[in-house]
């Protein structure tokens, strides 16, 4: 993905000047298009322009900040304060600094006369397209404060869920390191000490624990740098790998595909297509517009593929679900809710009911898989250890047997 500067003309004449995330310039430019704007020059930026976006006032703004800002706007509106009054108030009491002067520049905009949308347009390392896009719909449908609370409810739930599945793998994680630490301490420091009292016994060492030794060996001089960077290696050209286009569409299909976890990452790309989707529609944003944004912020590059497909689809006449069904990606059951929703006109309702039902499935997968793997990660270094100490005992069991 690469970063645009635009300038462009309103429906008002009024030009507007931003910068907006896109694969190639001929996307920004549909893109730019299609909210209804007349573009003067669109330029890619420079990799390093965006530094100050991104750390303004010397920190990254979180989530959990524009999540805050939403709701506290929200309110400030529902009891009638003036959008400049909210934004003056809201920059000065914020707790994140960098959050704190994008407001103070948005606030500048909007007193200069720009509608509150493309001020938030201009600071798309802050807001991202839902925010920008879902606050247009709010300013035409004169229904601001709803759609703040619309977006503020949608970003703490996409936040909980994201938080329960970082839980549920801290222990793996934690656990599969002291896995890693304790077996290069014993080859390392432990199985040179019983090495040199091999040596002192004589004789033919039990082919485990020869392994052992030879593993030991290895790890302990120029082998354990070698591996340490081949694995660096490794680790560095499948990120290069993962960051091109080719290379993430054929990773997160593989993700997709992979046994246990692939149907959790399945029901989790389910889940915030559909809330994004849904937030989007019920906000009053077109459905192609809606389509642009929730393939941006699908997190699968698979998903995001199928959903740019039936976009091209329904521009043709096509149903949403029709293109939906024939990708394979999203089960018979989502397309199924999703057909009933065009039909009845309640579209945004079931793709809300899809979305709380697949945050369900994940909460209970990811219960369920994390009760799988503790087990497993305590038989696991249970056996590893234990297969080394019996390794490392087998020698002095030989000469008791002798002795005997």
């Amino acid at each position: 993905m690469a970063t645009f500067n635009y300038s462009v003309r309103d429906k008002a004449g009024k030009i507007v000047k931003g910068s907006l995330e896109g694969e190639n310039r001929e996307a920004v430019g549909a893109k730019l298009r299609q909210m209804g704007y007349i573009i003067l020059e669109l330029d890619q930026q420079s990799a390093f322009a965006n530094l100050g976006q991104i750390k303004l006032g010397g920190g990254k703004v979180k989530v959990k900040d524009i999540t805050i800002f939403a709701r506290q706007f929200a309110t400030m509106i529902n009891a009638g304060l003036s959008l400049t009054k909210c934004l003056t108030i809201l920059g000065a009491q914020t707790e994140s600094e960098a959050l704190r002067t994008v407001i103070q520049l948005v606030a500048k905009d909007v007193e200069a006369g720009q509608s509150l949308s493309d001020a938030l347009a201009k600071h798309p390392k802050v807001f991202p397209p839902i925010f920008v896009n879902m606050i247009r719909a709010g300013e035409t449908g004169g229904v601001l404060d709803e759609v703040l609370v619309r977006l503020a409810d949608h970003f703490e739930t996409d936040a909980a869920l994201k938080a329960k599945i970082k839980s549920a793998m801290t222990y793996p994680v934690a656990m599969g390191g002291l896995v890693l630490v304790i077996l290069v301490a014993m080859m390392v420091f432990v199985v040179p000490v019983f090495q040199g009292m091999f040596e002192s016994m004589g004789g033919e060492l039990p082919f485990m624990t020869q392994m052992l030794v030879d593993i030991s060996e290895f790890v302990s001089g120029v082998g354990g740098i070698v591996t340490v960077a081949v694995v660096a290696g490794i680790v560095t050209g499948f990120k290069s790998w993962v960051a091109t286009t080719s290379g993430r569409l054929i990773w997160d299909t593989a993700k997709l595909r992979m046994p246990i976890f692939g149907e959790m990452i399945r029901k989790m790309a389910v889940a915030r297509f559909t809330r994004t989707f849904g937030t989007l529609v019920s906000a009053g944003v077109p459905i192609l517009s809606a389509l642009d944004i929730v393939a941006d912020t699908a997190g699968n590059a698979l998903v995001a593929k199928v959903v740019k497909d039936a976009r091209g689809a329904i521009k043709e006449g096509e149903t949403i679900a029709k293109p939906l069904g024939e990708s394979n990606v999203f089960p018979s059951m989502v397309v199924q809710m999703i057909s009933v929703g065009e039909e009845t006109g309640a579209l945004d309702a079931m793709l809300n009911k899809i979305a709380d039902f697949y945050d369900e499935e994940v909460a209970t997968a990811v219960d369920g898989l994390t009760s799988l793997i503790e087990p497993l990660m305590m038989a696991s270094l249970g056996g590893v250890v234990g297969t080394m100490v019996v390794a490392l005992y087998m020698p002095m069991f030989n000469v008791i047997t002798l002795v005997e």
